[in-house]
């Protein structure tokens, strides 16, 4: 296995997930991972990072992984390679600095051009969990959430006939599925997400949830900032075209 390297230097290292790698084992399968891909290319790495336990009690090494991205959503990864700078960028997450931008394909037309999605976000005790926000009066538990997000083109499904939207999400926190949680809150759930659109037809030849975390915005450990972009997989371009062949106006603000 090996994964395309978007920017490299003594400190970092920026990559493109392809759909459907995990970035770390869950602690109840075996397959390939970034972590694993991440130990056999460089090993040092196994000293970079926290841990993570498992419900079963295993501990899961997690080399340089700063932050994660979903199975089955594509794009633009930061992981460090040193402590000092897994440090660094960390505390950008955490301090909700590092700016991200998704792509998403999401079922019907938002109401508006843009807007921002801020709830509490909670694990709803199912299998395989879920989460979702949290309903009036519900305790808080901390996970307060916000998404800023725009249109960028609206247009039909070619075979279903289905209003289909593309969208970027810019989440401004960092909640499990938050970008998957929100869209459904609002009466959009993400193309073929499996789990929060369950029961509705995968769209545009996805087969898989069309997200895709398309740019991130960080602080180099030497202080300069940088914009980093993964472009569009096959899945989505292939779905732009099955979209301009309908003669519906796609053009990417």
């Amino acid at each position: 296995m090996d994964l395309p390297i978007l920017y490299e230097d003594g400190d970092i290292l920026v990559i493109n997930k392809p759909a459907g790698l995990i970035v770390h084992s869950d602690g109840r399968t075996e397959e390939a991972s970034v972590a694993q891909w991440v130990l056999a290319r460089y090993p040092a790495l196994a000293q970079v990072g926290e841990p993570w336990t498992s419900p079963q009690g295993e501990v899961i090494p997690r080399p340089g992984i700063v932050h994660r991205l979903d199975r089955d959503t594509s794009g633009v990864m930061v992981l460090a390679k040193t402590p000092e700078a897994y440090a660094f960028i960390k505390k950008q997450f955490q301090d909700h600095t590092a700016e991200k931008a998704y792509r998403a394909f999401v079922y019907g037309y938002p109401s508006s051009n843009q807007g921002t999605i801020e709830t509490e976000i909670v694990r709803i005790r199912t299998i395989p969990p879920r989460w979702g926000v949290a309903r009036a009066g519900e305790e808080k538990k901390h996970r307060a959430a916000r998404t800023d997000w725009r249109t960028l083109s609206r247009s039909v499904d070619p075979e279903t006939k289905e209003k289909v939207a593309l969208v970027e999400a810019c989440p401004k926190t960092g909640r499990t599925h938050q970008i998957r949680v929100h869209f459904k809150h609002i009466g959009h759930p993400v193309v073929c997400d499996k789990l929060y659109s369950k029961g509705r037809p995968c769209l545009l030849g996805f087969s898989r949830q069309a997200l895709h975390a398309f740019s991130l915005a960080i602080v180099l450990p030497s202080g300069e900032r940088r914009t980093f972009e993964a472009s569009l997989p096959l899945d989505f371009t292939a779905a732009i075209s099955r979209l301009s062949d309908t003669g519906e106006t796609f053009a990417l603000a």
